[in-house]
């Protein structure tokens, strides 16, 4: 039982999963985290980030080049999307009378469905930054029937600007400082709790809101 708990562990440690996976694996994560709802649990912006700052420091888990990297991860975070939004339009009724499970939880549809209803449009890019939204927004785009030449366009200026931005922070840090590889575990940690806080945030709000609207 110990190890099938340990193997789970590391199976969402960025490291290992880069360092056995390399490339590929690390291609299908992205592509599973932003577009199958059951994928919202995986390291989306720590793996990114880590895959940057490996590509940096010219690690042999990584043998990609940093043009490769960008732009097979864009390809694979707006192909995410694109699914996201066929299963929402295809299946979304269907999620919504899903009894809630360890994999899916009603609450996350609720909570994208109020940030997009805030931001409209643009919920499609910030969204990319925010673990949970990043998988349900394009889900609830489908859902809603969300005009597929905007979300498409949305789509693609988001997954650039998140997948960019995480990157290339993570490659410029690597090679800048090339010692910071052998303390991955402890800025893995630090990106899951920076990039945690926004989401607990946004569902309190959203559980506010709720809250408050139910005793009008």
């Amino acid at each position: 039982m110990g190890d099938l708990i340990d193997l789970l562990g590391r199976s969402l440690d960025p490291e290992f999963l880069l360092q056995n996976g390399g490339l590929a694996l690390l291609l299908l994560i992205v592509f599973a985290e932003t577009g199958l709802f059951f994928g919202f649990f995986l390291p989306g912006d720590s793996l990114l980030f880590t895959a940057g700052l490996l590509c940096g420091t010219r690690s042999e888990y990584l043998d990609a080049t940093i043009g490769v990297l960008l732009l097979t991860l864009c390809l694979a975070g707006t192909l995410g999307y694109l699914t996201g939004y066929w299963i929402g339009r295809k299946a979304g009724e269907v999620l919504l009378r899903r009894k809630d499970s360890l994999l899916f939880k009603k609450q996350y549809i609720d909570a994208t469905r109020a940030f997009y209803d805030r931001h409209g449009n643009l919920a499609f890019i910030l969204g990319r930054f925010l673990p949970i939204v990043r998988t349900f927004v394009p889900i609830l785009a489908g859902m809603i029937r969300v005009d597929f030449r905007s979300f498409m366009f949305f789509n693609v200026i988001g997954c650039v600007a998140w997948v960019f931005s995480v990157v290339l922070a993570g490659y410029y840090l690597g090679m800048k400082f090339p010692g910071l590889k052998d303390y991955l575990e402890f800025i893995v940690l630090g990106m899951v709790l920076i990039t945690a806080i926004p989401v607990v945030l946004t569902f309190l709000k959203e559980r506010r809101r709720a809250q408050a609207a139910s005793k009008e």
